[in-house]
């Protein structure tokens, strides 16, 4: 294990140039053998140098004899990375995953089943449902959530005032009405690009349909059902109410870039969007607002996805004890409160949100976090999501197929990636 290095180490390590194969913070073992060294993989920028820092001198005065070896890892090509780790023999101890990515590591034994330690001591009861669910494969815990994050509505205050609309929508029913009022001129109700597949999953969830499911152990696609189809056309009735590309996603051009130029009134996206905005043109500080996905009815927020992190442990540690030590402490309140607080996250249980709740996006996104979903929890959805069927089905539709057909062709797709594993 590498000797435990400065602070400017772990400030070095958390740059863009240098995410990988520094030691933060971290500690080999002593020489009479009393202290154990955990090794924790962390993704970059998922927590600030900061907390890192207050969170291991906590951890290690609180558990005296050991010593946390946290090592920043890019996102970029982290899958192979982490599958070569569980395969080999001396993996880190605690690894942190996207919440969509548990079912693909615990494929073949690779991870530790925490369900106990997940109910008897983590209070998973409380756990938000989109970090939770993901984390859990055949009814065995093996992520533990970490924190979340999920898309609102981003919205421009003085266009909305300008337009005589004096609150956010109650429901979806108002959301079409004033996106409707809002899209006069040069402004647009709303910039949503033809192919934000994870807005749409949203749309899809609150009319009680799926991407896929699951039958006797068989994963197959379920774009074409009577809900699923439901979403897609309300999605296309609200992305009609702006002039987004039909063809490509929220990120090509940045829905972020055009936002900035004060003529969009609203977009979905994370809360932390704005600052972007705001560093881009500085004239809107201020004047950017947020609101909860509206749902069906006023009774309750949409549904949405949620992103964000969960923390496994590989079976083949030989730290467990500590490791599920290191994963309590992360994931237990006083943790969960500081990195929310820190990073402007979600904390992984919805009795939290309130300790967090003085930054309205913070705040916003928290209350939509309560019905948040994740993907489907099939080891071969990375698989969907790199081919992705789901962005052309939506172009077709956008541009008048029929949607029973295109919906039919995009879930055969779906179905055949989902079944590759048992052929």
């Amino acid at each position: 294990m590498p000797q435990r290095v400065t602070s400017a180490c772990l400030a070095t390590a958390l740059s863009a140039a240098l995410l990988t194969g520094c030691g933060v913070l971290g500690g080999s073992s002593s020489a009479d053998g009393g202290t154990r060294t955990v090794t924790v993989w962390l993704m970059e920028n998922s927590a600030s140098p900061d907390f890192l820092e207050r969170f291991t001198a906590g951890f290690e005065k609180d558990n005296p004899g050991i010593e946390l070896d946290i090592r920043i890892q890019a996102w970029a090509g982290i899958g192979p990375r982490i599958t070569k780790a569980l395969r080999g023999t001396d993996p880190p101890d605690v690894i942190e995953v996207g919440n969509t990515q548990v079912a693909q590591y615990a494929v073949g034994d690779g991870l530790e089943n925490l369900t106990l330690e997940a109910v008897r001591d983590l209070g998973s009861e409380d756990w938000l449902p989109g970090l939770a669910e993901p984390g859990s494969v055949g009814e065995a815990q093996y992520g533990i959530p970490w924190y979340a994050a999920n898309r609102v509505v981003v919205y421009h205050k003085d266009l909305f005032a300008a337009a005589g609309i004096t609150k956010p929508p109650a429901d979806r029913e108002e959301w079409i009405r004033d996106t409707r009022t809002l899209n006069t001129g040069p402004n647009q109700g709303i910039y949503l690009a033809g192919q934000d597949w994870y807005t749409l999953s949203g749309f899809v969830w609150d009319e009680g349909g799926e991407l896929a499911v699951e039958t006797g152990g068989q994963w197959s696609g379920a774009l074409d059902s009577r809900a699923a189809l439901a979403g897609m056309a309300f999605y296309k009735k609200l992305q009609a109410l702006g002039r987004g590309p039909e063809d490509a996603d929220e990120e090509h051009p940045p829905q972020r870039d055009l936002f900035a130029r004060g003529n969009i009134a609203q977009i979905v996206a994370t809360p932390g969007t704005a600052k972007l905005i705001e560093a881009k043109n500085p004239a809107l500080r201020g004047k950017i607002g947020f609101f909860p996905v509206p749902g069906k009815t006023s009774k309750r927020p949409g549904t949405v996805f949620t992103g964000g992190s969960d923390l496994v442990v590989p079976r083949a540690t030989d730290q467990r004890r500590s490791a599920i030590k290191v994963v309590s402490a992360l994931a237990g309140d006083k943790w969960q409160v500081e990195l929310a607080r820190a990073m402007n996250y979600v904390p992984n249980k919805s009795r939290l949100a309130s300790a967090v709740g003085t930054e309205e996006g913070v705040r916003t996104m928290a209350e939509g976090a309560k019905y948040g979903r994740a993907t489907p929890s099939s080891p071969k959805w990375g698989e969907v999501e790199a081919e992705n069927p789901i962005k052309p089905y939506m172009t077709k539709v956008l541009r008048g197929a029929d949607p029973k057909t295109a919906a039919r062709q995009a879930s055969q797709s779906i179905t055949r990636t989902l079944q590759k594993y048992s052929e």
